[in-house]
């Protein structure tokens, strides 16, 4: 039964669960404690990594670039073999704990252990991105149309919400070390990555408990699970090819995604190395980043309501564009809050209404997971493109302002492909017109 208020609850504590890794992992604590902790012999940047020599921060961009490439690669047979077997929420756990667990070895991350942190930390990523793209599948089966919109944005608001809330204890931790047995500060951001672990393996029971299991195809296909998975791609590929506007979104979500996701993940690291901001800094303002996210999601959910969702994106863009002119010239820390403020307010309103759009243009199925995959494949080659090319014109030119540019362009393409979307609110109503007729 789709709106029960039960299940929907239990799809967001996902968000709640997950969410953690992107706060903590990708965008505060860790950055900061990679950047102070993958040095060279005499303190310097210039690391070995597996017979390499690089920097540490452009490591740091590559090591996301070759996480969702991967991802990217494996979601679509996945997918199709959850949608064909029905063993959708399976694939979800096994990608949940492999993300958990890689998070709670980075305990061990040291600057002996560079190179095994790196490793766990590619794997938690790939453990985290798996699993995104099977409980975003859920969304159309568990909500109708009308809802997907605020659903999404609850989703997303939860997951600010509970990363927050774990944060806050981490930044307990780091700051005020003596209620804590006098730690010191690594063994303080180290326990943060442990707590990650457990929080997203504990709060993901709630939704594994409660969302609805896969249906197992029959009478379609024969075989072993991995032919036919390939069999299942192919029937929602050919499917994906009647749906235009769906095509048209994939490819402006591509473009935009590649600026919106590059800047989240990078941002902490141009803080510190670009504008010389001390830690602690940077992590409150990942921090007040979350809590405006949480009214920027449900802002954009009822501007989707009122003019459509792809004027919505469109108007998210927009602020996009602004916040990428301004990063190029900031220099000072008022500068970098009031930027980051702004990207809060535009950070959940973008993805939230991303999630949702896609929902609404793809035919109703049950083949959800798959269709997601597509969605999911775009994302996460968006963001290889998106993080290779900033590291790559980072490295060389020397200056991370140069990678700003680029985004900046990515995010005016983006808006030109959204343009030739008609919005869903004014697509509908022409076609319920068409019917009437």
């Amino acid at each position: 039964m789709k709106n029960s208020p039960r299940i929907l609850t239990a799809w967001t504590f996902y968000d709640w669960a997950n969410s953690v890794h992107s706060l903590v992992i990708v965008s505060s604590i860790f950055p900061v404690y990679f950047s102070a902790t993958a040095l060279n012999e005499n303190g310097g940047p210039i690391i070995d990594f597996m017979g390499m020599s690089i920097k540490n921060s452009v490591l740091f961009s590559y090591t996301i670039s070759a996480a969702f490439l991967l991802t990217a690669l494996l979601s679509p047979i996945f997918s199709a073999i959850a949608d064909y077997s029905g063993q959708k929420k399976t694939f979800m756990k096994a990608f949940c704990y492999t993300g958990a667990i890689s998070c709670s070895l980075l305990y061990f991350f040291t600057r002996e252990t560079t190179t095994l942190a790196v490793i766990c930390f590619w794997l938690s990523l790939i453990g985290w991105s798996g699993s995104i793209v099977f409980y975003n599948s859920y969304l159309p089966d568990i909500a109708t149309e009308d809802q997907y919109d605020r659903v999404s944005a609850r989703g997303f608001s939860m997951g600010y919400l509970g990363s927050v809330l774990l944060m806050i204890f981490n930044l307990l931790v780091i700051l005020k070390r003596e209620w804590f047995g006098n730690i010191s500060e690594g063994m303080a951001s180290r326990i943060a990555f442990l707590t990650v672990g457990v929080w997203w393996v504990g709060f993901a029971q709630i939704p594994f408990s409660r969302l609805p299991d896969g249906i197992r195809k029959t009478g379609r296909q024969t075989g072993n699970y991995l032919l036919n998975g390939f069999k299942e791609l192919k029937h929602v590929w050919a499917e994906l090819q009647t749906q235009p506007l769906a095509k048209r979104f994939l490819i402006a979500f591509f473009v935009y995604n590649m600026a919106v996701q590059t800047v989240m993940y990078v941002a902490t690291i141009f803080g510190s190395d670009e504008l010389k901001l001390p830690g602690q800094s940077l992590i409150i303002t990942v921090l007040l980043i979350q809590l405006v996210a949480i009214p920027g999601a449900y802002g954009f959910s009822r501007l989707s309501e009122r003019l459509g969702n792809t004027y919505g994106l469109m108007t998210a863009v927009l602020v996009w564009i602004v916040v990428c002119a301004g990063a190029y010239y900031v220099q000072t820390q008022t500068q970098f809050f009031v930027l980051a403020a702004v990207v809060g307010l535009v950070m959940g309103g973008i993805q939230s209404l991303s999630r949702s759009t896609y929902s609404k243009l793809i035919p109703t199925t049950t083949d959800t997971a798959s269709y997601f995959s597509f969605y999911d494949v775009t994302e996460k080659t968006s963001i290889v493109f998106g993080t290779l090319v900033y590291g790559l014109i980072e490295q060389l030119t020397g200056s991370m302002r140069n990678s700003i540019l680029a985004l900046l362009g990515l995010f005016v393409v983006g808006f030109v492909l959204l343009w030739r979307i008609p919005s869903q609110k004014v697509y509908r109503t022409h076609l319920e017109t068409e019917e009437v007729l």
